[in-house]
């Protein structure tokens, strides 16, 4: 199945079944923010046209934000704890061992930047899935991983979700 093929067929589901755009959501975030999985999956242009829709037939907002946050806070967390369970063993693995400039950035800012790494490389492409993967190998300390974890997760999906849910909401009235 090739990528516009995979679109409309989401998009075509959350516009045919709308209670569904949570749970939706919520996946797409998930796959976006695992490690490896994200390579996969082109989520954020998804959630983009899941905002419109958002804006054009009366799909409720926050609903779908609380799905994007906790999606995107739980694919962060099982990176984060891949990374635990088999420390540098890691980044033996594929993707990250054909891209081991990518490691070491990511190595650096997770050094530079702790627990505040995680809320800044979620906004970052190809950091948002690797940065947790890298905090979990250098055991950045849970409670702090996951209050940033958290937050930022919300606070991303509201990003992606709101300006064209917004947009289109504005014009529609």
């Amino acid at each position: 199945m090739d990528f516009d093929a995979l679109r409309t067929a989401i998009l075509g589901f959350v516009e045919t079944h709308k209670a569904w755009a949570p749970l939706v959501v919520g996946v797409l975030a998930f796959c976006e923010s695992l490690a490896f999985l994200s390579i996969l999956v082109p989520a954020t242009v998804l959630m983009l046209g899941i905002g419109a829709m958002i804006g054009a037939s009366g799909i409720p907002f926050w609903p779908v934000v609380i799905g994007g946050g906790i999606g995107a806070a739980l694919g962060d967390w099982v990176s984060y704890e891949i990374g635990r369970y088999f420390q540098h063993g890691a980044k033996t693995i594929w993707p990250m061992s054909r891209y081991p400039d990518m490691v070491a950035k990511g190595e650096d800012f997770c050094r530079r930047y702790g627990a505040w790494g995680i809320v800044i490389g979620r906004f970052i492409g190809p950091a948002r899935a690797v940065v947790p993967l890298i905090a979990g190998i250098f055991e950045v300390p849970r409670v702090p991983f996951q209050l940033a974890n958290w937050s930022s997760g919300f606070l991303w999906a509201f990003i992606w979700l709101a300006p064209t849910a917004g947009v289109l909401s504005f014009f529609k009235g």
